[in-house]
């Protein structure tokens, strides 16, 4: 198995979707846009590059099943998995919010063995294989190893249709808002990981993600020297819903602020 020629592979099919998305962003209409649920947007633009995805993929590595947000194909339980979310922060494309990205991962027995996560209107390319190391448009990144959380910025997202924990939530921004330079939310989880992976953030935390937010990302923040967890310091941030990225110098403090506020998550 070859990862390296795989991820490789794989930039290039992110970024044929990526010059899609931005090519249609130039005319888009509010009136192309679906309510899945509370929310929940899509539009065209997702799914037809979601489908541009599954098609290059296919030929990459022909053996794999496919995870996807839009669920435009139907694939069983296999070994190796595809993740893909084919525009993650649809919310800010359809506002014309210039951060979102194409998010690909793919899984091995439900354990990240490649990810990519490319911004298109910045042209950043991030990606990562397993014992490879982590990139940014060909250059190797790692995490910040600031060891001081109070001279740490960091990133989040906000609730936006799981409210049940929200009092959980405040108190642990409003203690990380205290002790920290500063809180960001970029409003895709995707480009938040990769930032962390490249030290644009020293760490990142969010609850109520699905796979495909984070399956490109996790490995990228792994094989850029830093660690993800789940809010209770285990190692289910794919399926689990709750994720937090950082470099190893500050998961620790970061990691006992989060399991003392989601005592029950």
């Amino acid at each position: 198995m070859n990862l390296q020629s795989i991820c490789e592979k794989t930039c290039k099919a992110a970024e044929e979707a990526g010059t899609f998305i931005i090519k249609e962003r130039e005319n888009f209409s509010i009136d192309n846009v679906e309510t899945k649920s509370f929310n929940q947007l899509v539009s065209y633009v997702d799914k037809t590059s979601e489908e541009m995805l599954v098609k290059s993929l296919s030929s990459i590595f022909p053996e794999a099943g496919f995870i996807t947000e839009e669920k435009t194909i139907a694939s069983g339980e296999k070994e190796w998995m595809w993740v893909i979310d084919p525009l993650d922060g649809t919310t800010n494309f359809i506002h014309d919010l210039p951060v979102y990205s194409v998010s690909i991962g793919l899984l091995q027995n439900g354990k990240p063995m490649l990810g990519v996560v490319y911004e298109p209107n910045k042209k950043e390319m991030f990606y990562a294989w397993k014992d490879g190391g982590a990139y940014l448009n060909g250059k190797p990144i790692r995490v910040k190893e600031n060891s001081e959380i109070g001279k740490s910025l960091m990133a989040t997202g906000f609730p936006y249709y799981d409210f049940k924990i929200m009092p959980q939530y405040l108190n642990t921004l409003s203690e990380l808002m205290k002790t920290t330079q500063g809180m960001r939310r970029m409003g895709s989880a995707a480009i938040d990981l990769a930032y962390t992976a490249c030290g644009r953030f020293d760490g990142f935390f969010e609850y109520g993600l699905s796979p495909w937010d984070v399956a490109g990302g996790i490995i990228i923040i792994e094989e850029a020297g830093g660690i993800v967890r789940d809010f209770k310091g285990g190692d289910d941030m794919i399926f689990g819903r709750t994720i937090l990225g950082c470099s190893t110098a500050i998961y620790r403090e970061f990691s006992g602020v989060l399991k003392r506020h989601f005592t029950d998550y």
